[in-house]
C-alpha cells in the first residue's frame, strides 16, 4: 500500500517505531525507528509475521507475552476497533557497543485498523512505545519500600531510586527532543495539517500551510463552525462528525472548497486533496481529528485545461480524419500529377538539351537570308521566297522558345508588376486578336499584391490563353480574366507536393467554351499533345505555360467541365517590392555605328554571319573562336567598345570569366550575350544574372542592330556623365544654388540624379516616395520639386499639384517619357512645370533646372506655413 506522500514522510521521519501489517498479519513496512529499536532490515521483515521474525521464546509459541500479542491483532480483525496493550514484555534483538543481543523490554503498544474501500480491515497499524526504563524505576520503588519493611539502610536505597529516576529524566530529555523536531517537521510540511480536538472540532494545531490556505485566519481555541462559517455551509462539518463518531477516517480527492480568505472577499473556489484521520486514545476513544492534505487547485485546474485541450485536440484529429477520408481520391490525383509532373520533367531535360544546336542552325539560316534580302533588293519573286524562308526561320524560333519554356530553360528577366495594370494594358491587343464575337471580361480585385515575374513571357502567356480560349468557343462566347490575391495553406501544399505554400497573387482565365474530358486534362500540358486539327496547333502553348510558370516559382491548375468551359489559374508568387515601369519598347529605324565590336563565336557559320551583319551596319567588326583568344585580343591594347559573346563556348574561358576580365581590362566595355540555350552560365534559378544583356538565338538583323545601339548609346551617356563630374566653373552654372527636393523611387536613378545636380552647385535632398516628401515640404523650404511621375504610392503628378496648392512659390520639375504626365483627369495640365523627357542626359537636365530657376527668381523659394 502506497501512503500519501506527507503521511509517508512523517512516518519515515516520526522518532517513535512504527509497522504496517495485512490481514494476515505479515509485514508490509515499517519506519527507521522500529527497524532501529529492532536492530533489524526492512526486507527480512516484509511478508513475515512478527512472531516469525521476533519469537520471544521460541521453544514455547504459546508463551503469555507471545499470546497477548496475538490475541490483541485478533481483537482488531474481529472487533474492527482499535487495540491498546497498556503494557507488554517481549524479547527483541537490540544494537549495543557489544553488539546486537537479544533482550527483554517493556512495550506500550496501539493496533489502529485501517480499511479498504469496502469497509473490510485490510492493515493494521502498529504504534509502541519503549517503557522498559519506567517499568524499571516502578520495580525499584517497590523494591524500596520491600526494603525498608526488612530494614536495609534508606540511603542505599534511594541512592539507587535517584540513579533511575536520573535514566528516566533524560529519557524524557530525548522524548523533549523529539517532541520539537516533530513539531518542526510539522510546521514546515508543504501540505496542510491541522489538530481538531472534541467533538466541536476546536483547532489545537495548525500548520503554516494551512493558515495559508485559510487566509491567515485566527483558528485556535475556535470550533470549525466558528473560524470557517462557510465550510459549515458546504456539508464538511457532517464530514467531521462522522468520522468522530465512526473512528474511521475519511479520504477525498479533488474535493470542491469555496473559501473567503480575506474579509467581504467573495469565495474562491479551491479543490483539496485531504484525509480526516480519527485520533484514538489507548482506550479506543477517539478524542479529536488529525487533517492532512495539498491545495490541488493549479493542478486541476491544469488538469482540466489539458482535458480541454485534449477535447479539442481529439475533435481536431476526428476532423482531419473526415477530411484525409474525403480527399483520398484527391490523394490518388495528386500522385498521378506528381507521376505527370515527372515525366514532363524528364522529357524537358531532352528538349532542353538540343536547343543550342537547334537555335545555332536556325541563326546561320536567319542571318544569309537577311542578307540575301539585301542583295536581292528590286527581285519581289526573290524578296517574297525570302520572306517566306524568314516566316519558317520565325516559326522554329519559336518552336525552339516554347520548347525552352516547357524545359524551363529559358532565361527569364524577373522585374516587380502589378498583374492588373498589365492585364489592363493588354486589352485593345487581346480585343484585337480575338475579335468581335468574343466578349472579354477584366475583374481585378481591390489592394492587389505585386508579383515578381519575366514581364514579356507573361503577356505571353495570356495572349496564347486567351487565343487558345477563342479556338474552344468557336470564336463566340465571354472570356473572363481575373486577378487577385490567394493563400495556398499546407493542406494544400500537402495534395500537391510541388507547391510551397505562401501568398500568391492569382490570374484566372475563364472561357465559355467546350471544355475538357478528364483524359485530355490529364494531358493539357505534355508537350506536342493537341486536340486541334492537324496543322492548327504544335501543342506546346500549355506546356509552354507550364513550364514559364514552374520556372517562376509560381502554380497552374485547370478547371473544366465537358461543355461548361474551362478555368486555368496561375499562382504567382507575391513580392513585397514596388511595381516597376515597364521600359520602352524601340521600334524606330535601325541604325549602325562605327565602334569597334569583338565577335566571339566558336560556330564558323555563324560567326561569318554576324561579321557580315555587323560589317554591313557600319561598325568595325573583331572576331574570335573561343574565350581564350577573345581575352588576348581584349589584351592586346586593340580599342574595343563592345564585347558580343556566345555564352557556351569550349576552352578553359568560359564567357562570364571573359566578360570579368575584359571588363577589368576595358572598365567602360559594353557586354552583350548571346545564346539559344542559356544553360546555368548566366541564368541561375532560372533567371537572368543582375546587370547581364541577352540576346537569344536565333535574332534578326533589326534586332541585333537595336540592341547593340541601345547599348553603345548608353556608354557615350555614361562617358559624357564622367566628363562633369567636376563642378562646373562658375559661368557656367544656373543662376543662384537651388535647394531641391528629388523624389525617385529607383535607386540607381535618384543617386545618379542627385550626384549630378549637386555638381550643378544645388543642394539636393532625395526621397523615394510621394508621403516622404510633402512630410519634408512641410518642414524644410525648398526651391523646385525634382519628381518622377510612376511612385510607389502616390504618383509625382498628384504631389505635384498638392505641392504647388500649399506653396506656390515652388517650382516644379516632373521627368516623364510621356507629355500628358502633366496633365490631371480633368485634362487641365499644371503651371509654371518643366517637363524632362526620359531618358535624360547632363545637358537636358541641366537646361530643364536653369529653365525652372529663372522662372523661380532669387526670392520664390517656398517655405512651410
Amino acid at each position: 500500500m502506497q501512503a500519501p506522500f506527507d503521511f509517508q514522510k512523517l512516518f519515515e521521519l516520526s522518532p517513535n517505531p512504527y509497522m504496517l501489517l495485512d490481514r494476515e498479519l505479515r509485514y508490509v513496512t515499517a519506519n527507521p525507528a522500529y527497524l532501529q529499536v529492532t536492530a533489524s532490515r526492512l526486507e527480512d521483515l516484509v511478508g513475515r509475521t512478527p512472531f516469525e521474525a521476533f519469537p520471544h521464546d521460541p521453544d514455547d509459541p504459546a508463551h503469555p507475552s507471545t499470546r497477548m500479542l496475538r490475541e490483541s491483532f485478533q481483537r482488531v480483525l474481529a472487533e474492527r476497533a482499535p487495540d491498546t496493550l497498556a503494557l507488554i514484555p517481549y524479547r527483541v534483538p537490540r544494537q549495543t557497543s557489544a553488539g546486537i543481543v537479544l533482550g527483554e523490554r517493556y512495550w506500550s503498544a496501539t493496533h489502529t485498523p485501517l480499511f479498504d474501500a469496502r469497509g473490510e480491515v485490510a492493515f493494521i497499524l502498529q504504534h509502541t512505545m519503549d517503557v522498559t526504563e519506567l517499568q524499571l524505576l516502578k520495580q525499584a520503588v517497590r523494591e524500596v519500600e520491600t526494603s525498608l519493611e526488612e530494614g536495609v539502610p534508606r540511603t542505599q536505597l534511594m541512592g539507587g531510586v535517584l540513579a533511575r529516576a536520573q535514566a528516566v529524566q533524560d529519557a524524557n530529555r530525548v522524548l523533549d527532543d523529539e517532541r520539537r523536531h516533530l513539531r518542526r517537521l510539522f510546521e514546515q510540511a508543504p501540505g496542510f495539517m491541522c489538530a481538531l480536538k472534541g467533538p466541536e472540532h476546536v483547532f489545537e494545531l495548525a500548520n503554516r500551510s494551512y493558515l495559508t490556505l485559510v487566509g491567515n485566519r485566527d483558528l485556535l481555541g475556535k470550533s470549525v463552525r466558528e473560524a470557517l462559517p462557510e465550510v459549515a455551509e458546504q456539508g464538511f462539518i457532517g464530514l467531521l462528525d462522522r468520522v468522530f463518531k465512526s473512528g474511521e477516517p475519511f479520504v477525498a480527492h479533488n474535493m470542491a472548497l469555496q473559501l473567503q480568505r480575506e474579509p467581504g472577499a467573495p469565495l474562491v473556489d479551491v479543490f483539496l486533496d485531504f484525509v480526516y484521520q480519527p485520533i484514538v486514545e489507548l482506550d479506543g476513544s477517539v478524542s479529536g481529528i488529525f487533517v492532512q492534505g495539498h491545495d490541488m487547485t493549479a493542478q486541476k485546474r491544469a488538469e482540466d485545461e489539458l482535458s480541454r485541450h485534449r477535447d479539442h485536440l481529439e475533435e481536431l484529429v476526428r476532423e482531419r480524419t473526415r477530411a484525409l477520408e474525403e480527399s483520398e481520391a484527391e490523394r490518388r490525383q495528386a500522385e498521378a500529377a506528381l507521376l505527370q509532373a515527372q515525366k514532363m520533367e524528364a522529357v524537358g531535360k531532352l528538349t532542353g538539351g538540343v536547343a543550342h544546336d537547334f537555335n545555332n542552325l536556325l541563326q546561320v539560316v536567319s542571318g544569309n537570308l537577311q542578307l540575301l534580302q539585301r542583295d536581292a533588293v528590286g527581285d519581289s519573286r526573290t524578296q517574297r521566297r525570302l520572306e517566306t524562308a524568314l516566316g519558317a526561320v520565325e516559326r522554329g524560333a519559336r518552336l525552339a522558345s516554347q520548347l525552352l519554356a516547357f524545359a524551363r530553360r529559358q532565361p527569364l528577366a524577373p522585374t516587380a508588376l502589378n498583374l492588373g495594370r498589365l492585364v489592363r494594358d493588354m486589352d485593345d491587343l487581346l480585343r484585337r486578336a480575338l475579335g468581335e464575337d468574343v466578349e472579354v471580361e477584366t475583374v481585378i480585385a481591390g489592394g492587389l499584391w505585386n508579383t515578381s515575374v519575366d514581364r514579356n513571357q507573361l503577356e505571353n502567356v495570356i495572349l496564347n490563353l486567351a487565343i487558345n480560349a477563342r479556338d474552344a468557343m468557336d470564336g463566340r462566347g465571354k472570356l473572363t480574366i481575373e486577378a487577385g490575391n490567394a493563400m495556398l495553406d499546407d493542406h494544400y501544399a500537402m495534395l500537391h507536393p510541388e507547391v510551397s505554400a505562401g501568398q500568391y497573387v492569382l490570374l484566372a482565365i475563364s472561357d465559355t467554351g467546350t471544355g475538357m474530358t478528364p483524359e485530355v486534362m490529364q494531358r493539357a500540358f505534355e508537350p506536342f499533345f493537341t486536340t486541334k486539327p492537324e496543322g492548327r496547333g504544335t501543342g506546346l502553348g500549355l506546356s509552354m505555360v507550364y513550364g514559364f510558370v514552374k520556372q517562376s516559382g509560381g502554380h497552374v491548375k485547370i478547371y473544366s467541365e465537358l461543355g461548361h468551359g474551362t478555368s486555368i489559374k496561375i499562382y504567382l508568387p507575391r513580392t513585397f517590392q514596388a511595381a516597376v515601369q515597364p521600359a520602352e519598347n524601340s521600334t524606330g529605324q535601325v541604325e549602325g555605328g562605327t565602334e569597334t565590336i569583338l565577335v566571339v563565336e566558336d560556330d564558323a557559320a555563324v560567326r561569318a554571319t554576324v561579321v557580315e551583319v555587323l560589317t554591313e551596319l557600319g561598325y568595325r567588326v573583331l572576331k574570335a573562336h573561343d574565350g581564350q583568344s577573345a581575352l588576348a585580343v581584349i589584351q592586346s591594347g586593340l580599342p574595343v567598345d563592345l564585347l558580343f559573346t556566345d555564352v557556351v563556348m569550349p576552352g578553359p574561358v568560359r564567357s562570364p570569366e571573359l566578360a570579368r576580365l575584359a571588363k577589368a581590362h576595358l572598365p567602360d566595355l559594353e557586354v552583350l550575350f548571346t545564346s539559344g540555350y542559356t544553360e546555368n552560365a548566366i541564368v541561375h534559378g532560372g533567371r537572368l544574372d543582375p546587370g547581364v544583356n541577352l540576346l537569344s538565338k536565333p535574332y534578326r538583323r533589326e534586332d541585333l542592330a537595336r540592341k547593340i545601339r541601345v547599348l553603345l548609346r548608353g556608354r557615350e551617356q555614361r562617358l559624357t556623365a564622367k566628363q562633369y563630374r567636376t563642378p562646373p566653373p562658375a559661368e557656367a552654372r544656373p543662376k543662384g544654388t537651388l535647394r531641391i527636393l528629388l523624389v525617385e523611387d529607383d535607386a540607381d536613378i535618384r543617386e545618379s540624379a542627385s550626384e549630378l545636380m549637386s555638381d550643378l552647385g544645388h543642394t539636393v535632398h532625395a526621397v523615394e516616395t510621394a508621403e516622404a516628401a510633402s512630410e519634408l515640404l512641410a518642414k524644410e523650404p525648398f526651391d523646385l520639386l525634382f519628381t518622377d511621375v510612376t511612385l510607389p504610392g502616390k504618383s509625382g503628378v498628384t504631389l505635384a499639384r498638392e505641392a504647388v496648392r500649399r506653396y506656390p512659390a515652388l517650382r516644379i520639375i516632373i521627368a516623364s517619357g510621356d507629355s500628358r504626365a502633366v496633365s490631371g483627369e480633368d485634362g487641365k495640365a499644371l503651371e509654371r512645370v518643366v517637363l524632362l523627357p526620359k531618358p535624360y542626359d547632363l545637358n537636358q537636365m541641366e537646361r530643364a533646372l536653369e529653365q525652372a530657376a529663372e522662372d523661380a527668381g532669387p526670392t520664390a523659394r517656398a517655405r512651410p506655413a
